[in-house]
């Protein structure tokens, strides 16, 4: 097998790996994240956390596809290394940017929550003031 060969088998093996253990430690820690972002409904939250999980492996394998293609063939040992590191490099840099945007877009629906929430009064109106007659100048 020549070493172009090798870094492919190596950097889809490597690359599958960091994306399924991304997205289940993902999927694992954001259960808390999404509960409060949607209000306590565990079951909508379950369901958008599959959701999301199913996305991003959607979006992460489809970019590792599409990104490991060689450029130029791999000669010896030490452009197998600069290879893999540079198409590696890339797939986390794509990981951590998905990963960014998912909790950029969850806290500002959760921000819009909260302040929903914040704007109800603890305690509901029990009647008016009478405002004092205006007087003409």
């Amino acid at each position: 097998m020549d070493l172009t060969v090798t870094t492919y088998v190596t950097y889809l093996a490597i690359s599958v790996g960091l994306t399924i253990w991304v997205a289940r430690t993902l999927s694992r820690n954001g259960r808390v994240f999404l509960a409060d972002v949607l209000k306590g409904n565990e079951q909508l939250a379950e369901a958008v956390n599959h959701l999301l999980v199913v996305g991003f492996y959607l979006v992460n394998l489809g970019f590792v596809a599409l990104y490991l293609k060689a450029a130029d063939a791999v000669p010896d040992t030490r452009r197998l290394v600069e290879a893999l590191s540079v198409k590696l490099g890339v797939v986390l840099l794509v990981l951590g940017v998905l990963h960014l945007t998912n909790v950029f877009v969850l806290n500002k629906i959760r921000r819009r929550g909260v302040m929903e929430r914040e704007q109800l009064p603890p305690v509901a109106p029990q009647g008016w003031t009478e405002t004092a007659p205006a007087t003409g100048a």
